[in-house]
């Protein structure tokens, strides 16, 4: 008997990449394609497809390797679910950025085959990915990944005891789903003034027109800095905030063999988009004990990396992680928790990008994790 495999994705600007993909899935048995509706990957991304969903659906159809073809008619990360359940394959297939527990999970529920490949090209072509070619005609802005003392940059915080974050710029090496933790809104300010990529100037000077360009007159909910920050200044960087929205001092790390070690043992795993409605300021615990731990994790943090002491660092990296729920319990509803529990005894320690709620779980392990997303650290950019 011939096995039914199924894949899942977005598929716009279809290229030779999603082609070598098909192809391999192929070997499996007879290949089926769920596709995202245009209002998933609006939810997904944060932006509009290049091609509808019609055209998307036409083009994958052509492939010779694809037996049929299908928009997927829920929503969110799972929206193939209901197709997998009435469609029931025997393989679930995915690459290596496409990996999640949620979706892990879900096949291991419905007793189908989880299968994992890595990206490799067609002999003889270029590794392709959306990512590379929206690169290539579009932005090449950074994205940021916060590592200790989140929340510190927000006065309501910082007035209960002074302190750092710490923050590390990293390069659009994969499509990066929008809303996720990943600094987007600042970012998208960002492309707003510079499209294609930061121009050359200070990095610090860069960070505090975005700032302020993001942060408009009349806003009530100020935008922290350690955004801006994380997008504009390359390597991993420091920041002290003491009762202020823009940090008192700046700390930066460019030595190679210390970005390099970080980037071995940093990964992401993706999550899902942060559940609508969801309010992390409806119980908050923001007292002197609860913000003193942040700080301190902070500190301990910095000085795990500098040392590049991976102890010292995956025990700041959990205490930061921890003190942030602490002071905001929302941070983490039963979804992450149980996404948690999965890495707990792969990884070191690990938290969450951003402010929390979903997105981007960030693992900090001795060995690298099977599947895992691998960062790239943004160096000096030549100034």
């Amino acid at each position: 008997m011939i096995k039914k495999v199924f894949v899942s994705g977005c598929y716009d600007l279809l290229h030779s990449g999603h082609i070598a993909f098909f192809k391999e899935a192929s070997q499996y048995g007879d290949l089926h394609v769920g596709i995202g509706s245009d209002a998933t990957i609006r939810e997904l991304k944060g932006r509009d497809t290049i091609n509808s969903e019609q055209e998307r659906l036409y083009m994958v159809k052509a492939v010779r390797y694809v037996k049929d073809a299908w928009i997927n008619k829920g929503s969110g990360m799972l929206d193939f679910e209901e197709s997998l359940t009435s469609f029931l394959p025997d393989i679930f297939i995915v690459n290596e950025d496409g990996h999640s527990p949620a979706k892990e999970s879900l096949c291991k529920h419905l007793k189908i085959e989880y299968k994992v490949l890595k990206r490799i090209p067609e002999e003889n072509l270029p590794a392709r990915s959306t990512t590379s070619i929206r690169t290539e005609v579009r932005s090449r802005l950074p994205f940021r990944i916060d590592l200790a003392g989140t929340w510190i940059d927000q006065p309501y915080v910082s007035k209960f005891h002074p302190g750092w974050a710490i923050t590390v710029s990293i390069e659009p090496t994969i499509d990066f789903n929008e809303r996720c933790g990943m600094s987007t809104s600042t970012r998208n300010a960002a492309a707003k003034l510079w499209p294609y990529e930061l121009p050359l100037m200070h990095p610090e000077k860069l960070a505090q027109l975005i700032f302020h360009f993001e942060n408009e007159p009349g806003r009530k909910q100020i935008s922290g800095a350690q955004d801006a920050i994380g997008i504009c200044m390359p390597g991993i960087n420091r920041h002290y905030y003491n009762n202020t929205y823009w940090p008192e001092k700046i700390e930066t790390i460019l030595d190679e063999d210390i970005i390099v070690w970080l980037e071995k043992h940093l990964s992401l795993i993706l999550l899902w988009p942060r559940p609508a409605g969801t309010d992390l300021l409806k119980e908050t615990n923001i007292n002197a004990d609860n913000v003193k731990a942040l700080t301190q994790a902070a500190s301990k943090a910095w000085e795990g990396i500098t040392n590049k002491d991976i102890k010292t660092f995956s025990e700041a990296f959990r205490e930061s992680f921890e003190a942030q729920v602490s002071m905001f319990p929302a941070m983490v509803p039963t979804e992450v928790k149980s996404a948690i529990d999965e890495y707990k005894d792969k990884a070191l320690a690990w938290k969450l990008a951003g402010a929390g709620g979903g997105g981007y779980l960030v693992l900090l392990s001795e060995q690298p994790i099977k599947n895992a997303i691998k960062i790239k650290i943004r160096r000096n950019n030549g100034l």
